[in-house]
Formats: structure tokens, C-alpha cells, sequence
């Protein structure tokens, strides 16, 4: 499998020139442990991850300084930790050396690539740089899960994924960039959260609709579980 078979597009991003206090809201209603960071131009410029906001004065966990420190880690660490745990905007708090995929590149290669870098997420991008995509771990797992012995994605279950998703795309309601959808020989498994079931049905009656599908698996997770079916 290719990362184009696994990926969550379109990405959920923020400006560079942001609040550190939006990114820190988008991570939580999202649901999510990092966001890509764009400029103007909507390219990649960097990443903020749950990391990147852990010593913050707002929440009482800034490291607190002293000489011993100073002499342990050095002048400019302790400079650098003093901007990014003070810094307002994203693009002082930001990861700017980013660990990016194509929508080519293979799953076991973008696994080594958390493994060897220690991280959770991967933004996928095209030829020309555009961002296209987002693989986390938890989209490789899915992947594990929904395995099936002796198969591959093939040409047909991609544009069946690609069908959904774009299908999905036109209508607010579905929340695309907090679905995940992976196909293995005409099987949709669906994975994501949902804010009510009647959302959940649509994008299961979605997905039974399209030719090819031999059965729709319903992973996701509603955030309202007690409201009604309408």
C-alpha cells in the first residue's frame, strides 16, 4: 500500500501567523496531535504538535530557570526554550524541519520514518509541493486492521476510495478532514468521528452506494451519541 491508500485529505492547517491559543484549540477539537502550518501561499512551512505547546506559562509547566540549568543545556537551548515557550504566534512555536511523504510513497517507508524520527505525523505532498494529505499512525493501524491476507490495494479499490471521498467532499455535513477511509478488495472500512448518527448513516448509505463496494465496516466515532436518528 501507498500513502495515497491511507492518507486524510484534505488537511486540517493553520496560518503561520496564527495564536499559539487557535493552534491549541484546533489540536482539541479536532482531536488531533499535531497540525500542519501554512503560509499565505497555502505551502508547507511547518508542523505544531502537542510537543511544541507542553511548556507554556499559561498552563504552569514553563521550565523554571536557573543557573544549573543554564550550565546543563547551554545558553541558546534555554534562549530557544524561552521563545517557544513564550512566543503568540504559530510560526515562533513551530517545527520547521519537516518530515514529508509523496502520495507514492510506500507504507513501510513512511513507517521507518516514524520510528527513526520519533514522530506522529507525516504530511503528504505533490510533485509540485502542494500539500495534499496527512498520514498519522493511527492511519497505518487502521491499515493493520483492516488487512486482508494475500490482497492488495489495486487500481480498483483506489478509485472506489477516491470516489467516496470525493463524494463526500461536496457536502458539509460529512466533516472530510475528520474521516479516514481505507478499501481492500471492494471492502470500505470507515474510521473517523462523526457528529451525529444521522451524519454516520449518510456517509455509510455514501459509501453502499458506489459500484464495486462488496461491504461497508463502520469504525467511526460519534461525538453525540445520544442524539437521535433524523
Amino acid at each position: 500500500m501507498q500513502a495515497r491508500d491511507v492518507m486524510v485529505s484534505p488537511v486540517i492547517t493553520i496560518g503561520e501567523d496564527e495564536a499559539v491559543r487557535d493552534a491549541a484549540k484546533l489540536l482539541i477539537e479536532n482531536r488531533i496531535s499535531a497540525v500542519p502550518v501554512v503560509d499565505d501561499a497555502g505551502r508547507l512551512v511547518g508542523i505544531v504538535s502537542e510537543a511544541d505547546l507542553m511548556r507554556r506559562p499559561e498552563a504552569g509547566t514553563e521550565r523554571p530557570s536557573s543557573s544549573w540549568l543554564t550550565f546543563l543545556l547551554g545558553e541558546r537551548t534555554i534562549a530557544t526554550e524561552y521563545v517557544k515557550s513564550r512566543a503568540m504566534k504559530v510560526k515562533d512555536v513551530m517545527t520547521r524541519d519537516v518530515k514529508t511523504a509523496s502520495a507514492e510513497t510506500p507504507l513501510h517507508d513512511i513507517a521507518d520514518v516514524f520510528e527513526e524520527n520519533h514522530i506522529k505525523r507525516v504530511p503528504i505532498l505533490s510533485e509540485s509541493g502542494d500539500l495534499v494529505g496527512i498520514i498519522s499512525r493511527a492511519n497505518i493501524i487502521q491499515a493493520v486492521a483492516t488487512a486482508r491476507p494475500n490482497i492488495e490495494t489495486n487500481l480498483k479499490d483506489a478509485q472506489i476510495r477516491t470516489e467516496l471521498l470525493g463524494e463526500l467532499a461536496k457536502y458539509p455535513w460529512s466533516r472530510a478532514r475528520k474521516l479516514n477511509v481505507t478499501v481492500a478488495n471492494g471492502a470500505i472500512d470507515l474510521w473517523g468521528f462523526v457528529q451525529f448518527e444521522a451524519e454516520r448513516r449518510a456517509i455509510t448509505i455514501a459509501a453502499e452506494a458506489i459500484p464495486g463496494v462488496t461491504a461497508v465496516r463502520d469504525h467511526l466515532t460519534c461525538m453525540s451519541p445520544a442524539s437521535p436518528l433524523k
